[in-house]
């Protein structure tokens, strides 16, 4: 059956318009828990707030696991201005720089939600000279909230408050040369595909060699989603995540990355090596690269003591941690992949 690259391409829109920063992930869980149900999978929350689905296997005495983590980058707000502007704390690894200028949303804990931007305090050319050579940092970056708030009292009556969650407006789209430009897509492109191959293996009633479980994480992006609750028979774990381009990477935004080494140290080679030789025997176009600063919630499982074979692979992203890019190959070839290793013996 060929791939639809536009119903993963659905999916993601779907997933990236849920704000999920790490923290507050409930509602993305929740459209997983809704796409489970839908499709008669059989699935347990975790006490952490992520969700494990389970496709059992012709062989129910070991089993794989494969992750995806539904959470992203975001904020909170560390402080309100004397002028009702907000400013923030950071939630996951980014540039201060790659948020100037972007929307986002200020979700309280009250139920409401505002608008706002994300600027430098010094944004008006008109008035602050030199403004260009400031740091982009957590003194000077701020949110300006679309309300029409004079003081800080004005936001706290408004229900704003230190701790409330700060999301980033993904600004998805797709052009018509096959490129998806939006934020999150690290790490919603890989749900989106997991979500793909779990709703034709149960349309095709396809027949899976291992019993598999799907975990699909919510803190990823804080270092620990996929540490905990692998059920005790899995022998191989598999991240889906992004594969990271920049100068001497060899990913690209059209092949599916193999990843051989991130933060944590080299992946599994028996398991690596059995990836290569499904992409090269079913000619799916693929690269293997290192990541130096990249971590997984399959590097997280290892550090945490796990006794499983893990990988890691995924679809190229461009301008990571940023607004993000891929194209629909990158997503055919990483959807290919993952079919195969599902269909393949254990390494």
């Amino acid at each position: 059956m060929e791939i639809q690259t536009k119903e993963i391409v659905n999916f993601i829109k779907e997933l990236v318009h849920i704000p999920s920063p790490s923290g507050d992930t409930a509602a993305a869980i929740k459209y997983m828990k809704d796409f489970f149900e839908e499709n008669k999978i059989s699935y347990v929350m975790t006490n952490k707030g992520a969700i494990i689905a389970t496709i059992k296997g012709e062989d129910d005495s070991k089993h794989r696991l494969l992750t995806a983590h539904v959470d992203t980058l975001g904020a909170m707000v560390k402080e309100i201005k004397s002028d009702g502007r907000l400013k923030l704390d950071q939630i996951g690894g980014y540039y201060w720089n790659t948020i100037e200028g972007e929307y986002c949303n200020i979700h309280t804990s009250n139920g409401k939600s505002y608008s706002g931007t994300v600027l430098m305090h010094q944004t008006a050319a008109h008035v602050y000279k030199g403004m260009n050579d400031l740091k982009r940092d957590e003194k000077n970056m701020e949110v300006r909230v679309d309300q029409p708030f004079r003081s800080k009292k004005d936001a706290e009556e408004a229900g704003i408050s230190v701790g409330d969650f700060v999301s980033f407006t993904p600004r998805f789209e797709e052009t018509e040369s096959g490129f998806i430009k939006s934020r999150h897509l690290d790490d919603k492109a890989s749900v989106a595909i997991l979500m793909y191959l779990i709703k034709e293996i149960q349309q095709l009633s396809l027949a899976l060699p291992y019993t598999t479980h799907f975990l699909i994480s919510n803190n990823e992006e804080i270092g620990y989603g996929g540490n905990s609750n692998i059920p005790e028979a899995t022998v191989e774990y598999l991240a889906v995540d992004m594969g990271a381009i920049g100068d001497g990477q060899s990913t690209d935004e059209f092949t599916v990355s193999i990843c051989a080494k991130d933060s944590g140290g080299p992946y599994h080679f028996g398991l690596r090596k059995h990836l290569t030789a499904l992409a090269e025997k079913h000619n799916i176009e693929f690269k293997v690269d290192i990541y130096p600063y990249y971590g997984s919630d399959a590097t997280a499982a290892i550090r945490a003591g796990a006794d499983v074979a893990h990988g890691l692979i995924g679809p190229g992203i461009d301008a990571s941690h940023a607004y993000e890019r891929t194209h629909v190959s990158s997503l055919k070839n990483t959807t290919a992949l993952i079919k195969e290793y599902l269909l393949s013996p254990l390494v």
